[in-house]
């Protein structure tokens, strides 16, 4: 302990721990005197405890006890330093703990880390630096941020190991001053009769904001070192949650501009009906894509395709893709031009391209249904389904894209007359996998779709989900898409 904290109590210091050890018998024991702050703890350890009968000190005293640890004994008392303040205010204090060069401080560092090291969540962080702190270092804390452009500090957390004058102090600190995240070191605050310092949170070069302890007494060298510390840990943790943070949502940012910009509001003649589910958690776009558009009075151009692979690599295709065919469709192009146009594009990607299954095609509103110019590229074959509930394969599989650039397309022609259902899937759906089958296996897409006779575009795609869904009991690993249409 530093020697000034007990200078002013020295000598009754010495004539309690004179006491103490007089009722020691003829066993090994030590001496330790332990500063808390706002009072000074004496405490006689002794190597083998005998039954011997416990006895107050006749020195006045704040408190005292008896600890006992398997064969050692320790009895302690605690003298208040002077100026330690209203005894009856709540003090954080650590009765018969060691110090932080301890193996209690070092768990409880490691437990912080491991919390902190839990969360991502840049609005989490704050919270758990102040739940952590209160009341194992002081009596309250409260956690200051700076914004991403390191604004003002704004007050994020403020936890009181009394719930009940939490507002109370956050009144009391509206009035203070806080210092500025720039001093790299620990500030002592002016705030009522609270001993409080300031710890910066500074994490790779970047200030973050501050973190600002409270106790009602003195904060004893070891408590503020590891203060000290835990801020450090707490910074880097920050520091992590908002990089995190500005990535997520630059990712989101981009897969959003991936998607479709929207499907048309009116279509007469069409009923449609479109599913996308894109494989990983955090993921808003994938491997697999569709689309939907108008290109004239009673027209419309249709995809659904599925990029090799998963994740922004994939999703970087899908825009390629996505963009080229409504860009080429806008300048009058017809299916086989635009997916011929598109196979080229893909493979001048180099090494970035992937290979691309699509089924693509024109949709024509006629006086008796809606006639189909389709072109599948070594994509799952779409299937008809009449109002009998006769199913059938319409279209003959071609070369998938981005492979040969000396590939020819050839469009197919089908007609779907009123209540006719044309189904497009990618392999999320056909290779969904339970155990050693596939949904597909034995025309199994096909049975689904036999079931759907009479059933609405909507209702159509909602049972093939679910269907995919009640297939196997774990997460789907692959992208899905469905687009259907109907002939109405």
């Amino acid at each position: 302990m530093t020697a000034w904290a007990a200078a002013p109590i020295s000598m009754e210091a010495e004539r309690l721990t004179g006491e103490l050890v007089s009722e020691i018998g003829d066993v090994p024991f030590e001496i330790v005197w332990v500063h808390q702050g706002d009072s000074l703890q004496i405490e006689v350890r002794e190597k083998e405890a005998g039954e011997v009968p416990v006895v107050p000190p006749s020195s006045s005293v704040a408190v005292w006890g008896v600890s006992f640890s398997g064969a050692h004994r320790t009895r302690w008392a605690r003298i208040a330093l002077p100026g330690a303040g209203d005894a009856s205010r709540p003090v954080a204090d650590w009765t018969g703990k060691r110090t932080s060069q301890g193996p209690g401080w070092l768990g409880f560092l490691a437990d912080a880390s491991d919390l902190l090291a839990g969360t991502l969540d840049p609005d989490m962080v704050p919270a758990l630096i102040a739940q952590i702190v209160v009341p194992r270092l002081a009596t309250w804390c409260a956690v200051y941020t700076t914004g991403s452009d390191g604004g003002p500090l704004d007050l994020a957390y403020l936890w009181h190991a009394d719930e009940a004058r939490i507002d109370g102090l956050r009144e009391e600190l509206d009035e203070v001053t806080v210092p500025s995240v720039d001093n790299l070191t620990p500030v002592p605050i002016q705030l009522g009769d609270w001993q409080s310092l300031a710890f910066p949170l500074v994490a790779r070069g970047r200030s973050l904001g501050m973190m600002c302890l409270g106790r009602a007494g003195r904060f004893p060298d070891d408590v503020a070192q590891l203060a000290e510390d835990l801020g450090r840990r707490a910074a880097l943790a920050m520091d992590n949650a908002r990089l995190y943070a500005q990535q997520a949502d630059a990712n989101r940012a981009l897969q959003r501009s991936l998607l479709p910009p929207g499907t048309p509001a009116e279509t007469p003649g069409l009923d449609y009906s479109v599913v996308y589910e894109p494989a990983g958690e955090n993921n808003e776009v994938g491997g697999d894509f569709y689309d939907l558009y108008a290109v004239g009075e009673g027209t419309w151009r249709f995809a659904i395709g599925d990029v090799c692979g998963t994740g922004p690599q994939a999703a970087a295709v899908t825009g390629l893709a996505r963009h080229t065919l409504r860009l080429l469709a806008r300048e009058g192009y017809d299916v086989a031009s635009v997916v011929s146009r598109l196979n080229r594009a893909i493979l001048e990607e180099g090494e970035r391209a992937r290979f691309l299954t699509l089924l693509h095609g024109e949709i024509r509103r006629t006086p008796d249904g809606l006639d189909l110019s389709l072109i599948s590229a070594g994509h799952p074959e779409a299937l008809r389904l009449r109002p009998s509930g006769v199913v059938e394969s319409v279209v003959t599989s071609q070369s998938l894209l981005g492979v040969f650039p000396e590939a020819e397309f050839v469009a197919d022609q089908v007609h779907l007359g009123p209540g006719d259902v044309l189904l497009g899937v990618t392999d999320g759906v056909t290779e969904r996998r339970s155990g050693g089958r596939l949904l597909d296996d034995d025309g199994g897409l096909s049975k689904l779709l036999a079931e759907c006779a009479e059933l609405s575009a909507r209702a159509v795609a909602e049972r093939i989900r679910r269907a995919v869904q009640d297939f196997a009991i774990e997460p789907s690993a692959d992208d899905l898409a469905i687009l259907v249409l109907r002939a109405v």
